[in-house]
């Protein structure tokens, strides 16, 4: 088999990646359930619950440590990297999220401010322009889960590999 087609073999690599689309899809209906909004965009967005940066950290490390053993050096490597991208989803992305939310709402004053002075509405612009993203990192359940999500759909697919 040539080198190219290995990739498909690998199993903790395709672990990692069925948790992070299972993640990312699995945000809309859990969306819908507690606020009742359909938000297909979900799929494609940063936070939420749960994480998929979790997700995908703790189902790699999961497939590593089924395929080489939890005593091996990829195992170890592998949840090093799971805990510092987990500590960092629920940290410094989380915080820097929260700034963006204060940010946001200095600039929607500040608009209002300029709008009210003098009479001037740039509406059209404005609907253009994004806000700056809010969601960038997660709670620490949300982390919490991701993890959880990572650790059985690499469990799950395993017997199908």
């Amino acid at each position: 088999m040539s080198h190219t087609m290995e990739v498909f073999l690998n199993f903790p690599l395709w672990a990692a990646l069925s948790a992070i689309v299972f993640a990312q899809v699995i945000k809309i209906p859990l969306r819908f359930i507690v606020t009742k909004e359909f938000k297909p965009g979900l799929a494609f967005s940063t936070g939420g619950m749960p994480s998929s940066h979790s997700a995908a950290v703790a189902a790699l490390s999961t497939g590593v440590g089924i395929v080489e053993g939890v005593t091996s050096t990829m195992f170890a490597i592998s949840v090093v990297f799971a805990v510092i991208i987990m500590f960092d989803a629920s940290g410094v992305r989380r915080q820097a999220g929260e700034q963006a939310v204060v940010l946001n709402q200095l600039r929607k004053d500040f608009q209002t401010l300029v709008e009210t002075s003098k009479d001037w509405n740039k509406k059209e612009e404005e609907e253009i322009r994004q806000d700056l993203k809010e969601l960038l990192g997660h709670q620490p359940i949300e982390v919490f889960f991701g993890g959880l999500t990572g650790v059985a759909i690499a469990f799950l697919l395993y017997p199908l590999y």
